[in-house]
């Protein structure tokens, strides 16, 4: 057993959303390869709950990073 890790986890290369419940304050990342891929899931989860686009995330920088619900 050890010390638990300070640093944060590096994301991987892609598209990413965040999903949360109705007047929750947080959510989960979900992560897809391509721009349709994520567009799908957008369709999928919006009836259900608040989607919010986070961008792409290349090589540690987020490329077009704005938020739309």
């Amino acid at each position: 057993m050890g010390r638990p890790a300070t640093k944060p986890k590096a994301l991987k290369d892609g598209y990413y959303l965040e999903l949360r419940n109705p007047n929750a304050q947080t959510g989960i990342k979900i992560r897809r390869d391509t721009r349709e891929e994520i567009d799908v899931a957008m369709e999928h989860y919006k009836n259900s709950k608040n989607v919010i686009y986070l961008g792409e995330l290349k090589k540690g920088k987020w490329v077009d990073a704005k938020k739309t619900g």
